[in-house]
């Protein structure tokens, strides 16, 4: 990240910017870093002003105590003065409830697209969040960071056996060093249930994206967003997962923005 700017309450915000034209800020999920979505960046630029950042915690941006999700919003709102004054935005994973929470909130935005925000679509899903969150605070409050890795990875659905192989790569620590924003995400996906009334009050239209290859209730989730919206629309991706390809998702997100 070649930039920086500063947020209300201090933080410094590393970010890049590439392409001209209207504005796009790129909000990455969970134990991710503005590189996580920096691919998608470059097809984008052919017709946007891109902008990647790494969020409060994470890769060149700094941190303030204490964490609220109201300040990852105004980290939004100061990337986005720095670019201009107005930007669409998009999210993957539980970046599209970051940005899903500032579009509510007021902020300059013009458009919002979000792909596979995970909120739970059952009881069984909503009570393993509540368990998640639980161990999640204990385990960061000891300082057992490797172990709220862990604990994300399984809620991802990862079997022990990559777990375990993941603990052995040379990603680990980089993953370890991250993992205190793991409450940050668990805090902007609020009791993990869809929050229709926040969704209701979004007056810019939303496009709520899923891979067809996803599991179900990612689907449905998404469905369940674009339906809670005035202005929402729901499309789901031929053959992608979670994982979604670049040079897939970036034609669909272009043809929205460009509205």
């Amino acid at each position: 990240m070649d930039k920086n700017t500063v947020s209300h309450d201090g933080t410094s915000l590393a970010y890049e910017s590439a392409g001209r034209g209207s504005a796009v800020v790129l909000v990455s999920g969970a134990m991710s870093t503005g590189a996580t979505v920096a691919p998608l960046a470059a097809p984008l630029s052919e017709r946007f002003r891109v902008v990647v950042y790494d969020r409060r915690g994470r890769g060149g941006s700094t941190d303030t105590a204490p964490y609220a999700v109201e300040r990852e919003v105004e980290d939004l709102a100061a990337l986005i003065g720095a670019v201009g004054g107005e930007a669409s935005l998009y999210g993957i994973s539980s970046g599209g409830a970051l940005a899903l929470r500032a579009a509510a909130s007021g902020l300059p935005v013009r458009h919002v697209a979000v792909y596979e925000t995970p909120y739970a679509m059952s009881e069984e899903e909503l009570a393993a969040r509540a368990q998640y969150t639980k161990n999640l605070t204990r385990a960061l409050a000891e300082g057992r960071r490797g172990d709220a890795v862990e604990l994300f990875l399984r809620l991802t659905g990862l079997g022990e056996a990559m777990i375990q192989g993941a603990r052995q790569s040379p990603m680990w620590a980089g993953m370890e060093s991250i993992a205190p924003s793991l409450a940050y995400d668990d805090a902007v996906m609020g009791d993990g249930s869809v929050p229709r009334e926040l969704l209701s009050s979004i007056r810019v239209p939303v496009l709520s994206i899923a891979g067809d290859a996803s599991p179900a209730w990612m689907r449905e989730a998404a469905r369940a967003i674009a339906e809670s919206v005035p202005q929402g629309a729901y499309r789901t991706l031929e053959g992608q997962t979670h994982m979604v390809e670049p040079d897939v998702l970036a034609p669909v997100l272009a043809e929205f923005f460009a509205r």
